[in-house]
């Protein structure tokens, strides 16, 4: 059912159809809204978050509907996954329903115990969030945590992981900006040295808070966002979807609300036909949320190769493609970066 799901979603990016047979393969969902740290390239910085967690009947909801076809879903969003009191039960409805899962942690509540749940659940991929390899690069962009409790934190998980030889992919991701970019080499030295880490990630800034002249110039559109074709689609807290992350955080309006709107209405409705029209014709920049967006647009060759795999295996690899495209082993046309784009151009 999930390979011909795929299928379908492949045909329709590469026919560029505007209505798609198939849902998803993965999802963002953001099952709190709550968060202990103040970060400034962090949309919270500028979107007010509720002090909520997402309730039972808007996660099993969306969990039901996308269970035949999801393949994966990162149970992340503008929160802290560990504030979420429900977060290991929510991983368990995932299993049960064959859906992978991957977390995003800054850390800070990664103590031992909390580190033999997460390695005893059916968890399959985890980011461990270290934007620094010095303390005082760390404590910037992390403001509100302590940067020798964090790296204690992720060295003794990876450890433990390690010692119980745990199935579980542990990658260490930092988020490349203008502060910590010359930390980069120490900080692969160091982290790359830690057993029981599989992956290390540097990741480009996604957000226009410490780069608001960035965005994607004209000539970027000649291929389509294949966030409109595969997803990961964005489910916040409140149940709001939308069509990506990047169009919450530019102020993009919903698409729908997961129990108010069947799923399939949601991924096929008249905004998202819209986008995509626009699009595959090659006028991804008249979106307004896209015109701004700082996400990177992956290569149709790559986007293909992501709807051939499953998804929890697109996922693992992700952080090893970016990384050859980042020490350029790999063409970097493959993943085409925003840039600062004048006015007008």
């Amino acid at each position: 059912m999930r390979a011909w799901n795929r299928a379908k979603l492949l045909w329709g990016y590469l026919a560029r159809r505007t209505r798609l047979a198939g849902l998803p393969v993965e999802y963002i969902v953001e099952t709190t809204a709550k968060c202990n740290l103040y970060c400034p390239m962090c949309p919270r910085e500028t979107h007010k978050q509720p002090k909520a967690d997402m309730t039972d009947e808007v996660f099993e909801g969306l969990v039901a509907e996308s269970g035949q076809t999801a393949e994966h879903m990162m149970l992340i969003g503008l929160g802290e996954p560990f504030m979420d009191p429900r977060i290991f039960e929510r991983i368990e409805f995932c299993h049960r329903h064959s859906i992978s899962t991957l977390l995003s942690t800054n850390g800070t509540f990664l103590d031992e115990a909390t580190a033999a749940r997460v390695l005893d659940s059916p968890l399959e991929q985890i980011t461990l969030s270290f934007d620094g390899f010095k303390k005082e690069t760390f404590e910037f962009y992390r403001k509100g945590a302590k940067f020798e409790k964090v790296r204690d934190n992720f060295v003794r998980f990876a450890r433990m992981k390690h010692q119980r030889r745990s199935r579980l992919q542990v990658v260490v991701q930092m988020v490349r900006m203008d502060g910590n970019a010359a930390e980069v080499n120490d900080f692969l030295a160091f982290w790359g040295g830690i057993p029981g880490v599989d992956q290390l990630r540097i990741k480009a800034d996604e957000t226009n808070l410490i780069r608001p002249d960035a965005g994607h110039a004209a000539s970027d559109w000649k291929h389509p966002c294949h966030y409109l074709w595969r997803g990961p689609m964005y489910v916040k807290q409140s149940g709001d979807v939308y069509p990506c992350c990047q169009s919450y955080m530019l102020d993009g309006k919903p698409v729908g609300h997961i129990g108010e709107q069947p799923l399939v209405e949601i991924w096929n409705g008249d905004a998202m036909r819209e986008m995509r029209r626009l699009h595959a014709s090659g006028h991804g920049g008249e979106v307004d949320v896209c015109a701004r967006c700082c996400t990177t647009i992956p290569h149709p060759a790559l986007v293909t190769g992501s709807l051939l795999l499953n998804g929890r295996t697109v996922r693992r690899l992700l952080p090893a493609i970016e990384r050859l495209v980042y020490l350029s082993k790999l063409p970097a046309r493959l993943l085409r970066p925003p840039r600062p784009v004048a006015n007008g151009q």
